[in-house]
Formats: structure tokens, C-alpha cells, sequence
């Protein structure tokens, strides 16, 4: 029923993910993996796209703003204050951000990356909640090699640094997407139909990082699109000892 919502994504991605960790990510021991390193990854989905207009686009009182907006979830996520109540509804921005003067992608910026940002808490949340329903105790879990793998790539200089991070977030974004599909139809019933609603907002999301890319490049882009697609089926198909949600393909320890 989203298989044309998946196939741009599925040609954007050189790569599908293993049926290895797909075998690994349905087992019932690897439950509480996948939903705290999934809801890390929700958290660092906001931060990635706060940073960015945060540092390239708005004033210095609305970055201001962007950080108190986002300190909620990252006070539960890495200190542990706070709980489902506290953070109710607070994936709403409330104040208005303003693009900082001679940013002439400013405005485009800003109104893609906060939408994105309310949906990656509110995402967050909504892991928060299967969580406490399915008796997965939270404790902080390490970053994999996905993301520092395709970051160690992007150039040192304006705009190209810019624009490679976009076309990252792109990557990670169409990933999560195509991973949500392909795991849905072996979880449980409530989770199954949780990554399934997930499908739209992230395929728009990719959509959304790329079309900024463009945009800011302002000349083809496809030879760097084209590289990361390659480093990102690399880090997707390759051997990988440490189980995670964007991690390769599992090595199983004897």
C-alpha cells in the first residue's frame, strides 16, 4: 500500500538493507536496541537539523529559542530528567524564528528544518510511549558508525560543507524510511502500524534536505550525491559487530 511513496526512495538508495539485520532487528531480545537507539535517533534527527539553521541561518535570539525548545528532550535523553508527562506537547515551537539578515535561503531553510524538527520530538515521544508500554527500561546507548561514516566525507568550505550536509540528512532520512518499511511486517501489530505512519514524514523529510541542497549549491549536485550514495551502501551492506538501527550487516559473535 506505500510502494510508491518507497520507490524513489529505493532509487535514491544504491542499496537495500541486508536481510541479515533484518533477521537480527525482529528477534524479541533485540527489542529494547532497536526502540532506544531509534528514539537517540529521533533526538539527533532535530539536533542534526536544529544545528544547521541554528549556524547558518537565523539570529541570535532565535537560536536562543531553538536551544530551550530542544533541551527538554535532550535533558531526558543523556541526564534522565524528566518523563512522558513533562514532555507532553512540547514538540510545538511557540515563538516565532526569524532568518538573520542576508541569508537568502534563510526563510526556505528555517520553515523545512523546524517543521522536520516537531516531528522528529514528536517522534520521540511516541517511542518514548511504546517503551513504557512494551517494559523497555531507557538507558543511553552509543552512537554506531552510520552517521560519523557518511559526516567524515563532508568538505571543509562554504557552501559545499553546507550542501553535504544536507545531502546527508537526505541519506539518513531515506534510509530510516526504507528500514521502517521493510521491518514493519515482522513486529508486532502496535509497532508495525507505528513505523508504517512513520513512512510519509520521512520520505518528505529526504525530499525536503535534498531540494535544499540545490537550492543552496546552485549547480549540480549529483556527483556528490552520487558519492555519498556510495559510501552510504558501504556502512549499510558491509560487516558490522555493533547492532544498532542504522548499523550494517550483523557479525554475530560465536
Amino acid at each position: 500500500m506505500y510502494q510508491e511513496l518507497l520507490a524513489p526512495i529505493h532509487s535514491f538508495l544504491k542499496a537495500e538493507t541486508p536481510d541479515s539485520w533484518i533477521d537480527e532487528a525482529k528477534k524479541p531480545e533485540n527489542l529494547h536496541i532497536i526502540l532506544r537507539d531509534h528514539m537517540l535517533c529521533e533526538l539527533k534527527a532535530a539536533q542534526s537539523a536544529l544545528f544547521l539553521i541554528r549556524k547558518y541561518a537565523v539570529d541570535k535570539e532565535s537560536a536562543i529559542q531553538l536551544n530551550e525548545w530542544i533541551k527538554p528532550y535532550e535533558e531526558f535523553a543523556y541526564r534522565r530528567k524528566g518523563d512522558l508527562e513533562s514532555l507532553r506537547g512540547n514538540s510545538n515551537a511557540s515563538k516565532q524564528i526569524t532568518a538573520k539578515d542576508g541569508c537568502a535561503y534563510g526563510d526556505d531553510l528555517i520553515d523545512k528544518m523546524v517543521l522536520l524538527i516537531k516531528e522528529e520530538l514528536h517522534h520521540f515521544y511516541q517511542v518514548m510511549e511504546l517503551m513504557e508500554k512494551k517494559g523497555v527500561t531507557y538507558q543511553p546507548i552509543e552512537a554506531g558508525r552510520y552517521a560519523k561514516g557518511l559526516i567524515k566525507h563532508v568538505k571543509t568550505y562554504e557552501p559545499d560543507a553546507l550542501v553535504d550536509k544536507l545531502i546527508i540528512g537526505a541519506f539518513i532520512e531515506a534510509r530510516s524510511c526504507e528500514r521502517f518499511a521493510k521491518l514493519a511486517p515482522f513486529l508486532e501489530e502496535d509497532m508495525e502500524k507505528f513505523y508504517v505512519s512513520l513512512l510519509r514524514s520521512e520520505a518528505r523529510h529526504y525530499q525536503d534536505y535534498l531540494e535544499l541542497a540545490e537550492q543552496i549549491a546552485g549547480k549540480d549536485i549529483s556527483e556528490r550525491v552520487a558519492h555519498f550514495a556510495r559510501v552510504e551502501a558501504e556502512l549499510i551492506t558491509s560487516d558490522d559487530s555493533d547492532f544498532k538501527f542504522h548499523s550494517g550487516a550483523p557479525v554475530i559473535a560465536a
